[in-house]
């Protein structure tokens, strides 16, 4: 298939995101009126814009929505608090479902601050984010597990974003890991593809794309050498490991092969660009069922967001435009 018709056959699907949603808070603050406190003598952190998105597993969605999917959803917790509202009605706008998210007082939305000067446009000061290291309460845990059984199958794509970083994870616990492997034992002619930076060895039966160090840290956790022995081990279709400009490499169980990237020589912003190529990625296997093929436009769709300040989206004509500078796999 061309990437055109790819691309236009994306309408046809419906997709779910499971994870970690988060809000990022985009502050641009004024360095010169960063005049001391009164009361403290602490300079302050002059705000005077703000600009909130969903972020994380709420990026992946949006990259979704431009890409033009039919039906976009998210599956996660996010706090019964004021960022929490601001989330749900940022997904909202955004026209991504929420019915399957969990609202609770139990825990804080996990919410990220970033500082941008405004007189260069750089993020130049500590990140100050809401996070919660606390394991995820059992009724909650168990409430999003039935979830998954309830509702997962019932999507063309389900893309799993397990992006938390505290040591008891987020929301893709074990418990999560168990029911999403049980669907996607069940359901092998639906897509199942998971993006986890520390817990990428614990997925079954689902279609991986870590990063280099993503895969390298997985291979020391579980004592394995070598892309074949990782995804042999996850019994995943496919293991997909980016490279950044390089491209990425696709490892499944008739062999290995390398698939280039579109050449960005200054890329303005590589925030979000593993949730970009996760979003045209998952697509692109859903329609045309060969990993190749699935890289080459996730690359696509990175090089364009890459370009993007903050975390870009995609549109279908961006990524027809793209494919013209750089060949598809032979597939």
């Amino acid at each position: 298939m061309t990437v055109a018709e790819i691309v236009g056959a994306f309408p046809r699907l419906s997709v779910l995101v499971v994870g970690d949603i988060c809000l990022d808070h985009w502050c641009t603050y004024d360095p010169n009126e960063a005049e001391p406190s009164r009361e403290t003598g602490i300079p302050r952190i002059a705000v005077t814009s703000t600009i909130a998105t969903p972020g994380a597993a709420g990026t992946v969605a949006n990259n979704l929505v431009t890409l033009g999917a039919r039906e976009v959803a998210v599956m996660g917790v996010v706090g019964d608090d004021g960022h929490g509202y601001e989330l749900m009605q940022k997904l909202g706008q955004c026209h991504i479902g929420t019915d399957l998210v969990c609202r609770t007082p139990l825990i804080s939305t996990f919410t990220y601050t970033k500082l941008l000067n405004s007189q260069t446009g750089e993020e130049d000061r500590p990140r100050v984010d809401f996070i919660n290291t606390a394991p995820l309460p059992d009724s909650i845990e168990q409430d999003l597990a039935d979830r998954v059984m309830a509702h997962a199958q019932h999507f063309d794509v389900v893309i799993i974003s397990d992006q938390a970083e505290t040591s008891a994870g987020g929301v893709v616990t074990p418990r999560i890991r168990e029911a999403l492997s049980e669907v996607a034992r069940a359901n092998p002619g639906r897509v199942f593809w998971a993006d986890s930076r520390r817990r990428l060895e614990h997925f079954r039966h689902i279609t991986l794309k870590p990063n280099e160090d993503e895969v390298l840290a997985a291979f020391r956790r579980a004592s394995l050498a070598s892309f074949a022995e990782l995804r042999a081990h996850t019994h995943a279709p496919a293991l997909i490991v980016t490279s950044g400009g390089t491209g990425a490499k696709v490892t499944t169980a008739a062999g290995e092969w390398h698939v280039p990237t579109r050449t960005v020589t200054h890329p303005v912003d590589i925030c979000g660009a593993g949730d970009s190529f996760n979003a045209g990625g998952a697509l692109t296997l859903a329609i045309t069922g060969d990993p190749l093929q699935a890289a080459y436009v996730g690359n696509l769709v990175a090089s364009i967001t890459i370009m993007q300040k903050g975390t870009g989206s995609a549109t279908p004509q961006q990524v027809i435009a793209a494919a013209q500078e750089v060949p598809g796999p032979v597939c």
